[in-house]
């Protein structure tokens, strides 16, 4: 069978088709060491208001822009912002059903004594997904043995981690289509395969759904045995059939996860 690799930047409480990422690899790794890009979702994400999609910040030290993700800091009002972060989300989900659960969850991650950017992400994804009961192995990429040195490019990159996992398959968010060239995979005999989340939909309170947002969201509104029947909802497309469905607008998919209460 098989061995499938994945790899993404440390995200702040990513959406639900990250940890669907995770959990159809066998081995998962977060690109600590990559650059931080700005803007971008590497401190930042969506979260429902009042019935609309806002965007929540982690603050950050300012500094040079060229730097990696684990060179990035925490910003020294960090713990008064995550403060009144922690009680906004309480009270925009008070109504939630699952909201006291995920509050004792989010506290001690939002509140978590670490100013170091790439350590403070990883952290909260390691406990969200203990929480969801993933137990993918996931390593960080400044601790493995490949030499950043010697790595060519980001697809050089690639194949050199996948080789270190004995990896046969490597999984990339659709998003990533225009980043990575088949022939260049198949040359390293490594099969390039591109995960598209199937549409998922579930009741948030009384208003229309708004999707893509948190995967606090989605924790808000459904018990872990759902989301856990959630998590292989996803199709794995070959490049040219991943590059076709991110060029045309299609219409919901006909495998849409669909929960409503």
């Amino acid at each position: 069978m098989s061995r499938t690799v994945a790899m993404m930047q440390p995200y702040w409480f990513p959406y639900f088709g990250y940890f669907q990422l995770i959990a159809g690899a066998d081995a998962f790794v977060l690109g600590d060491s990559l650059q931080y890009v700005h803007p971008g979702w590497v401190n930042r994400n969506r979260l429902l208001s009042s019935g609309a999609a806002t965007l929540f910040t982690l603050p950050l030290k300012k500094d040079h822009s060229d730097l990696a993700i684990n060179q990035r800091e925490l910003s020294d009002n960090a713990p008064q912002v995550l403060d009144k972060l922690l009680k906004s989300i309480a009270m925009s989900y008070s109504r939630a059903p699952y909201r006291d659960e995920v509050l004792a969850l989010l506290k001690p991650l939002l509140t978590y004594p670490e100013r170091n950017l790439a350590l403070y992400l990883e952290y909260s994804l390691r406990k969200v997904c203990e929480y969801l009961q993933i137990d993918t192995p996931i390593h960080v990429m400044s601790t493995l043995p490949v030499d950043q040195r010697q790595v060519q490019d980001k697809q050089d990159r690639v194949v050199k981690l996948a080789r270190h996992f004995d990896a046969q398959r490597y999984l990339n968010p659709i998003g990533g289509t225009a980043l990575y060239d088949e022939e260049y995979f198949a040359r390293h005999d490594l099969e390039l395969r591109f995960h598209r989340m199937d549409e998922l939909c579930y009741t948030q309170f009384k208003d229309p759904f708004v999707a893509n947002l948190s995967i606090i969201d989605v924790l808000m509104f459904n018990p872990v045995s759902r989301i856990r029947q959630w998590l292989p909802c996803y199709s794995t497309l070959k490049p040219s059939a991943a590059q076709d469905t991110v060029k045309v607008v299609t219409s919901p998919s006909a495998h849409a996860i669909e929960m409503r209460s």
